[in-house]
């Protein structure tokens, strides 16, 4: 039966959180907030990587996500009190999609069922209101702004997967649940699937290394209208928001940075920051998966100039995802209301998230030093 407030843990106990997907671009984050809060973490991910294994409260895990044995062994003697669920596989088509992804969730949650879980707050996005990627926006959609009201569509979505597994193992094993619709995370994660921060970060880099225009890749639409974003930090607030608040158990929240944008007026500040030449949307698109194409040896070549810690540009830079983001002919826009009527404050500007993301590549050594003081003069 399903708990709408989860029982107390017995003798006052610490709460545990299990992330799924720690490595990425969303969980990284929630893991720092959580160790910051006094958590004790298991950070799980299919290397058993962590954002900082050395970390006091924090403990790896490795597990495969698709592979129920292997998270039933290694989860036989943890006791997680929350689970975040922020993983996913991409697949060659949205049948696949769902067949994997629909499982990792019941894989992790079936292998939990021993634990005292209290809540799991899963990181979906706003293809829940467009589209699966192959047919993004090209069928029925909800007026903008996105609000979590609206039915699903008529079509296969792994996320609805991903809900009705969620869903279902709640009323079986008596936990609430939370689901958090982001839009384009801004965030810090090598190797992530899906980080437009950091693609935008490589594509200025080198157009400043090889003096090309920081050109946008985008369509008119996305270039005209208004739009928002996510930050990694504030999507984390806003899942241990959920998790632990009295009100928000058994719901599905939008979740973006809480101002609005449009790319032609971003673009240029952009560009300014790395002191590269803008230029913006000309007659259609120039995606950048054609122009950035065949630019591994000059990153490689460049990181060794700069001495950067990765010299593989797949690992920091998604061209096509970016490219998916921006070439929409949809207006994008999601309304935050139910979380503020709710109670949750979280706030952040877009432009800032970025910019804080370059700051945090350039301390890393993964994107080479920006010197402020000058015109966007590069430094190894």
């Amino acid at each position: 039966m399903l708990r709408e407030t989860p029982a107390p843990r017995p003798n006052g106990a610490a709460p545990t959180a299990l992330v799924a997907g720690a490595t990425g671009i969303a969980g990284a984050a929630i893991v720092d907030l959580l160790v910051n809060q006094g958590w004790t973490v298991l950070a799980l991910s299919r290397k058993g990587g962590a954002p900082d294994p050395a970390r006091p409260g924090v403990v790896p895990v490795a597990a495969d996500l698709t592979s129920a044995e292997s998270l039933t062994a290694v989860l036989a003697d943890k006791s997680p009190t929350h689970v975040f669920f922020t993983s996913w596989s991409r697949q060659e088509t949205e049948v696949e999609n769902i067949a994997v992804n629909s499982a990792m969730v019941r894989n992790l949650l079936t292998a939990l069922e021993h634990a005292p879980l209290e809540h799991v707050a899963l990181m979906t996005g706003l293809k829940h209101y467009m589209g699966p990627f192959e047919a993004y926006g090209e069928g029925p959609m909800p007026d903008t702004p996105f609000s979590e009201d609206e039915p699903r569509l008529p079509v296969d979505n792994f996320y609805y997967a991903q809900e009705d597994e969620l869903m279902a193992a709640a009323q079986r094993q008596g936990f609430a649940w939370s689901v958090h619709r982001a839009h384009t995370v801004i965030g810090f994660a090598v190797g992530n699937a899906m980080n437009m921060g950091q693609t935008l970060a490589a594509q200025a880099t080198l157009c400043r290394e090889l003096g090309l225009p920081f050109v946008f890749p985008g369509s008119e639409t996305q270039w005209n209208s208004v739009t928002d974003m996510t930050d990694a930090g504030l999507l984390a607030e806003h899942m241990l928001w959920a998790a632990t608040a009295p009100n928000t158990a058994n719901e599905a929240f939008n979740v973006v940075n809480g101002d609005v944008f449009r790319w032609r007026s971003l673009w240029p500040r952009l560009a300014e920051y790395f002191g590269v030449e803008p230029v913006g949307f000309d007659t259609k698109p120039r995606p950048l998966e054609e122009q950035m194409a065949d630019m591994d040896e000059a990153w490689e070549k460049l990181a060794a100039r700069h001495g950067l810690a990765e010299p593989n540009l797949s690992r920091l830079a998604t061209w096509w995802h970016t490219d998916a983001d921006l070439g929409r002919n949809i207006e994008v826009l999601t309304d935050m209301s139910k979380s503020r009527v709710a109670g949750f404050t979280g706030y952040r500007r877009t432009e800032d998230a970025f910019k804080d993301l370059f700051a945090r590549l350039q301390s890393e050594r993964l994107i080479p030093r920006v010197r402020q003081e000058g015109p966007g003069e590069i430094q190894g």
